[in-house]
């Protein structure tokens, strides 16, 4: 079972050769409800929530929590990237008492297409396998989400299993510090 518990957080802000990622800022406000308003990304991740209820129910310092990285690229947010506890409730593990951490990732429709999502994830990725080695780390996406599947198998990730959840095919897979990532 990963323990977060034991590691430090937030850590220093991490620097890939194009991107940042750091803590959450109350700066990054404004782009995480165009990140969570956004059409585009709700395609695959449940549907867009209402401007208005996002502006009424987000912090003034959104995302700030262990797991949560916002990716910068020349001093604007662009996405997330999170390392979150997978609930023993949802189907797709690897281990028997569950207890996974699961990779997940959010861009801003601007921001697709450039490799992104795969530097920042391999980054993140990274540090994990430095604060807790050993420590599996799943993740989970329709099937039909061409762009996030072509970001699982560059990551290195293995697929595990499909299975229907939400409606749809979802492709789960397994990744480990073991595996190259790139």
């Amino acid at each position: 079972m990963t323990d977060h518990g034991t590691v430090a957080w937030p850590p220093a802000p991490i620097r890939t050769e194009r991107l940042v990622l750091r803590e959450s800022e109350a700066r990054d406000r404004a782009a995480f409800i165009e990140l969570f308003a956004s059409p585009e990304v709700g395609t695959y991740v449940g549907g867009a929530r209402p401007r208005d209820e996002l502006e009424r129910a987000m912090s003034e310092v959104p995302g700030r929590r262990f797991g949560v990285f916002v990716i910068e690229r020349d001093g604007e947010m662009v996405g997330v990237i999170t390392l979150d506890p997978r609930g023993p409730e949802r189907r797709g593990h690897v281990r028997p008492e569950a207890g996974e951490t699961e990779l997940g990732y959010l861009f801003l429709p601007q921001a697709w297409g450039r490799g992104y999502a795969t530097e920042a994830g391999a980054a993140a990725l990274a540090w994990f396998a430095g604060a807790l080695p050993d420590e599996p780390v799943v993740l989970s996406t329709q099937s039909a989400n061409e762009g996030s599947m072509r970001v699982a198998a560059k990551l290195g990730f293995t697929e595990v299993e499909r299975f229907e959840e939400y409606g749809a095919e979802q492709w789960f897979g397994f990744w480990s510090a073991a595996t190259p990532t790139g």
